[in-house]
Parts: structure tokens; sequence; C-alpha cells
């Protein structure tokens, strides 16, 4: 039914495409912005508009509104998949655990017939002893073999066929529906997507492929595709033909594990951007979106000067392959005297850090709890935007709306509304000024997710004009992590998380060094979370401009390393699991004294070298914003044989990571540096879930662009929060300093703004803009310690 719905308005847009010809020469920042407008119009409010805009917009809207059709088809097939890949695994599992037995038996008999083999005596004797041991079993032992080594080395595809019949009728009416095209020369995939729409009414189990041999008369003259099987993977190999060698050339296919086999490297292609679809905007060609070489030429220089490093390919490697050695004989030279790290059973261990007190913290910190004055959260509100005028972000999105009454009470009164998750109907049953309409109103045609990012930035600037935060950090490093919020099951962005339990999608932050929060982003559940981690820190205009990103284990991958480097972002990663990781050797340096067990591979020089110049394309292209870094992440997160970037930006990945690594292990400093970032993440993430007390905690919605704007909306309130916790923090402590009270800088920078004791959340509200909030005090008696 789901994806019914979603044909039949493909098939209603479809006709109605005329923005590839009519908007062609429009920036697609333009586009959107068109679309955004048309989207808040009424239908008699557009008939009002001058006849070009009006078509303009709606060409615009038409535009976008297929492509997020186009994403949502594919979606649903993605999910499908995913699932069907999944539900094969655990089957996998079931079946080891449901035959143990039988494979223990198995083992036992090996063992018997081992013995019997190795006994001392005539060889006549040897194999009576192994008869008795075999008996009448030989062909039921050699078919539990079979059985058991057909699921060897985790190979749960036999258990796909039992998943994919329910599902089908779907993906193939996926194939009919979505224009697939291959981003390179190579056609294989192509043919066989196309073989198994041929085919797929057939019933046969094996379908025959094209044969040399002439057509005998009276033959079967149904057409019969020459197909090319070099792209099957050797996990489907015999599954796909019958055939156990590679070598021998096949005559025929496996319906039914073809179509499997097929489908599941479309959702890899999909994912890798070998595959496109023609329209859409999150599996489009994210080839055709880079800027082109003359206009990457026009920026190199300039960007290659302000990062430090050379763009000619061997210059480049040289530059890295230098960093990469000093950092290895830094390490390996400061190891004995490393007494937090040494080799057990040549496995690296690296004892765990004690908690670092701050003397006089809590003590502080209860002396400024004791002093924090109760205040209504819409007072918070309503304070922070007396303040800094952060509503004035607000607007109509159109342009063409009615001048409001009293706009800044309304956006004061839809922000608490739906950052707090209460609800328009529910707070109007709280809030008397308002109903639910003007509410409801307000958000869709009022405020978007630009805005209130722009909103957010106003409270961020605000924020970074006070003392106090400076003694939490500089602004120059910002820590990245998620929380999962609850969402309707049947929603497109709705995933099960293992790690969390439930249905949900993750509310993903980045939190600077001084706890503020710089970015929010929604993403599903169950996706790679570090496909997101640059886009904060690259969309973020605000006063604190980090360089230095913390992320959690999801950040240890290679091609996400490799693309933070030639971004100029450094990478700091919490690490686990640090024995599992492959450490590259630098290729040039003589073997290490003391850490030479580590390594296990050598940097791909040569590859990093041949593919520089695409590799700053894409990087270019990011900077210049024709295409964002998740995107590109996203296709790069896949190990496609033909995506060469992901080779490139995995070897410089490669070089990268084992730098960082050489200094994790050398500077205890580093690591503590690590955790304490990710601890301040973790305590923002629980702040605003405290924040979003309404709604029993879900989000209660099924519109995409709704629930990113409620995260922001959330992130916005919880901002507003910390900047007057902090103003109060601040006066507390001159408070403190006034009244005789030695303040050590050192326990200042041991409590965070984070405290809710004095927050009050229910209730009824007032809301009242003529109030007159206290009076700003940015500076502090004390100066913050020297981190240095």
């Amino acid at each position: 039914g789901e994806l019914q719905r979603l044909v039949e308005r493909l098939h209603w847009l479809q006709p109605l495409q005329v923005a590839g010809s009519a908007l062609a020469a429009m920036p697609e920042v333009k586009r959107l912005n068109f679309a955004a407008q048309a989207q808040t119009l009424e239908a008699n409010q557009m008939k009002e508009l001058p006849d070009a805009k009006r078509h303009t917009l709606a060409v615009a809207l038409l535009q976008r509104r297929y492509a997020q059709t186009l994403d949502d088809i594919a979606e649903v097939f993605v999910k499908r998949m995913r699932r069907m890949h999944y539900r094969a695994k655990e089957a996998l599992e079931n079946y080891r655990a449901e035959s143990q037995q039988r494979t223990d038996e198995l083992v036992s008999k090996l063992r018997q017939m081992v013995i019997a083999h190795s006994t001392d005596g005539e060889v006549a004797d040897r194999f009576t002893a192994v008869d008795c041991i075999i008996g009448d079993q030989a062909q039921e032992l050699i078919a539990q073999c079979d059985d058991h080594l057909a699921y060897a080395g985790n190979n749960y595809l036999p258990f796909l066929p039992k998943f994919y019949r329910s599902h089908r009728v779907v993906l193939f009416r996926f194939l009919a529906v979505v224009p697939l095209h291959p981003s390179t020369q190579d056609e294989s995939l192509v043919q066989a997507i196309q073989f198994i729409q041929t085919h797929r009414g057939q019933r046969k189990t094996w379908l025959p492929l094209a044969a040399e041999d002439p057509i005998e008369e009276g033959a079967d003259t149904t057409p019969v595709l020459k197909l090319t099987l070099n792209w099957v993977p050797t996990k489907w190999w015999t599954l796909v033909t019958g055939e156990k060698n590679r070598a021998t050339v096949p005559t025929q296919v496996h319906r039914q594990y073809f179509e499997l086999c097929v489908f599941s490297h479309i959702l890899l292609g999909l994912k890798s951007g070998d595959l496109s679809i023609e329209g859409s905007s999150d599996f489009g060609d994210y080839l055709a979106q880079l800027i082109s070489w003359p206009e990457m030429q026009d920026y190199l220089a300039d960007y290659a000067e302000q990062l430090g490093f050379p763009i000619e390919g061997a210059a480049f490697v040289e530059h890295v392959r230098n960093w990469l050695v000093n950092k290895i004989e830094e390490t390996d030279k400061g190891f004995p005297a490393n007494a937090d790290v040494y080799f057990k059973s040549d496995r690296l261990v690296i004892r765990k850090a004690k908690p670092k007190n701050r003397k006089g913290a809590e003590q502080l910190r209860k002396l400024i709890s004791q002093r924090m004055r109760p205040v209504n959260i819409i007072d918070v509100l309503v304070d922070t935007e007396l303040w800094l005028q952060w509503t004035k972000h607000f607007k109509p999105v159109s342009g063409y709306e009615v001048k409001m009454e009293n706009p800044v009470a309304r956006y004061l009164a839809t922000t608490f509304c739906y950052g707090c998750n209460i609800g328009p109907s529910q707070l109007a049953q709280s809030l008397s000024l308002f109903d639910r309409k003007q509410l409801a109103r307000v958000n869709q045609r009022h405020i978007s997710d630009t805005q209130l990012h722009d909103a957010v930035e106003s409270v961020i600037n605000g924020y970074n004009r006070f003392q106090l935060p400076k003694f939490w950090g500089v602004g120059k490093s910002a820590s990245v992590d998620g929380t999962k919020w609850d969402i309707y099951e049947n929603n497109l962005l709705a995933e099960y998380h293992i790690r969390y339990g439930g249905y949900g999608g993750i509310g993903y932050y980045h939190v600077a060094d001084s706890y503020i929060a710089l970015f929010s982003h929604f993403i599903p559940c169950g996706v790679f979370e570090a496909l997101y981690l640059f886009d904060g820190l690259l969309n973020n205009h605000s006063d604190i401009q980090p360089d230095t990103l913390h992320g959690d284990t999801h950040a240890q991958s290679l091609t996400v390393f490799g693309l933070a480097y030639l971004l100029g972002i450094k990478l700091m990663p919490r690490i686990r699991n640090l024995r599992e990781l492959t450490f590259y050797r630098a290729g040039t340096q003589v073997p290490c004294q003391h850490v030479e067990p580590l390594f296990s591979d050598t940097v791909d020089w040569a590859l990093i070298e041949t593919h520089l110049p695409d590799m700053l394309r894409v990087v270019l292209s990011i900077k210049a914003g024709k295409i964002s870094a998740s995107t590109i992440l996203r296709k790069l997160g896949t190990n496609s044989r033909k995506n060469k970037l992901f080779k490139a930006f995995h070897a410089l990945g490669a070089a990268v990571r084992t730098g960082f690594l050489m200094e994790y292990i050398h500077s205890a400093k580093l690591r503590a540096t690590v955790q304490g970032a990710m601890t301040k993440s973790e305590s923002f993430n629980a702040f605003v879930q405290w924040l979003a007390f309404g709604g029993m905690g879900m989000l209660r919605t099924n519109d995409r662009e709704e629930l990113r704007k409620r995260i922001k909306y959330n992130h916005l309130v919880a901002n507003c929060a910390v900047l007057y916790n902090v103003f109060e923090m601040s006066r507390i402590l001159n408070e403190l300093a006034q009244e005789g009270h030695q303040i050590d800088p050192a326990a200042v920078a041991g409590v965070n703004p984070y405290g809710t004791g004095h927050i009050i959340r229910l209730g009824q509200y007032h809301l009242d803009v003529e109030r007159q909030p206290p009076q700003l005090q940015y500076d502090l008696p004390i100066t913050p310690p020297d981190e240095s």
C-alpha cells in the first residue's frame, strides 16, 4: 500500500516536470527556496501572484515533490532489501544454534576417524576401523557436511529466498517505475536488470543464458539475453550459476538467486553511486553535482595555501608521508617512558585514565545550584529574545503573508510549542493567547529549517560574548553524537535501533567544547552516523569556528579520516577495539624498535598520487556548496569495485588515521581530551531530551521536513536555556566574589551549564514580552586557566 501510493503520486507528477528546461539556468539553492515558498501558500494566495512568479513557484514545487517521491520510493526499496538481509543473518544464527548438536556429532565422528586412521597396524585394519565408525551412514554424513559447508564463512545468502517471496512484487515494481542509470561505462548490471525483468513471469528454477549454437528448427524462439557475469561476487557465484569454479563459463542462472543477487547489487549501487536515479535528490548522479575542472583550478591554489599542503601529486604524497614518519618515530621513541601503554602477549594495552578531579568543583556546583533563581521555561525564551532578538530571523517564507499582530509573541509561543514537543492543541489549552490553528500556521508559513538555524546562530553568538564559557573551551573543537527520538513506525525515516531498542530516528548534534550546540540534524536509525559528521561544521557560520572534531567510534572509518584531512578538519574520534584496527607503515622508515608489532600493512601512496585531483575536486565541490559532505560520504562509504574515489580516500585515510593513532598512543592528554569531549555531547543529549517533555517523548509527525524542524526547534530552546544558565551562573560568581569567596578557576572549569533544577517546565504559562529582563553581565572577576 505504501509503495502503491508513492507510485501513483509519481505517475501524476511525471507529466508535470518542466523544470529541467524551464529552470535549467537557475541555481539549485534558488529552486529549493522557490519550492519552500510555494509550499507555504494556499491556492487563493497563489492565484493572486503575478503570472511569472506563480508559474516559477509551481514549477519549482513540482520538481521538488517529484524528486522527493523518487527518494521515498528508493527508500522503500532500500529498507526492504536491508530488512531481508538482516532477517537472513538472524536465520543463520538460529540455524547454527539449532544444529549445534549435529555439528558436535560430526566433529566427534571426524575425531574417531582420525584416531582410527592414526592407529598402528596394517592399512587394511585402519580402513576397517574407519568403516566401522562410518557404517551405513556415509551418504547421510556427506549430506550433513554439505549442509554445514553451505553456510560456512557466515554465508547467510541461502536463507534469503525464504524472505524474498513476500517482497518480490514490490521490488519489481520499483524497477518498473524508477529510472536507474549507471554512473560509469559498465553496463553489465543494467543488462542483468533487463534480463530479470524479461524473465519475470518465468517459473523455471534455471534460466538459460545466450548460446553460441544456431537455434534448431522448432525450438523455443524466446529471445535469450547474453549476460556478462564477471560482476557476480564469489559468495554468490555457486548459488547463481551452479558452478563451483569461476573459470567455468556458465550456461544458466538460478532464477531466484540471480534476482536476489541483482537486487542486492542495486542496493550497493545506489549506496556507492555506481547507480543513480534520474530526477532524484538523494540518489541522483553525485558526479554531475561536482564543480567543473576549470572551476576547480580557480580555487585550488588558494585552498591549498590556506591548508598548507602542496597540490601536485608527488609533492602531496611526500608531505603526508613525512608527517606520518614523524608521528611514528615520535611514538616509538617515547614508548619506553610511556607508563600507561604497554604490550601484553603482543597486544597493545592502554591503561584507563583516572577521572580528572577538579578541586572544589562539587562545592562550587552546590553553591551555584542553591542561588539559581527559579524561572519558567517560557520566561527563559522571552528573556533571551529581549537580549538578542533572535526571532528577527522568522518571517513569512513566501513574502506574501499579511502582517501579523504581535509577531514576537507568536514566534516565541511557536518555538516553545514545538521545541518542547508540546504540540499546538495541548499548548492552546495552557496558553490562552493563541489557538491551535494560529500556532500551526506560524510554524508552517513563517518558520523554516534555515530560519531556525539562523536563530540558533544568533544565540550562539550571544553566548560566545560571555567570559564563563572560556573556562570550558575556546571554541576550537566540537564533539558529535546522536540520541534516539521516538517516531511513528510507519515513517520512512523510522528504523528499529538495535542499541536503543524501539523505532525512531537520531537527533545528531555538534556540541562545541564550550558546551553550546552548533548544529543539529535528524537522520534515520541504522545509517552510518559518521556520514553526517562534517555537515555541522561546514554549515556553521557562527562566531565559534572549530577546526577539530571529536566523534564516537563510528568516526574511525578510513574514508572519513581521508576526507577530514583534505577539508582541513582534525578528526579525533573515540577509539574502541584498538587491537582490531589496521596500522599502516609509511613504507620508507626503518622498522620501529618498540611499536613494530602494531603494523600489518603499508599505505598505497601510488593510489593517492594518481587520484589526488579527483579527491580535491570533491573537497572543493563541498566547500563551494555544490554537494554536501554527507552525500559524498554516503557514496564513499561503500566498497564498490568501480568506485576509485572510495579506494583513494581509503588510502589517504589509512595514513591519516595511523598518524592519529600514534598521537593517541603517545599522549595521555589527547586521550583525556577525546573522552572529555564526548562526555559533553552525552550531557547535551540528556539536556535536550529533558526539555522535550511533551508528547511522551515521541515526535508526532510523519513529514520528514517537519521532523527536521522539530529537532531544530528543540535545539533552539536548549541553546536559549544554556545561555540563560550561563547568565545566571555569571551573576552568581560575581556575587560570590563580592562577598569575599575565593573562586578557583579550576573549580569553575569543573561545572557545566546543563543544570535543570531551577527551570519550571509545567503549569499555566504566561507569555509577557513587555517584561524587563535583568541586565546582561558578560565578564567575571577571574580569568580562565591556560589549557595549553
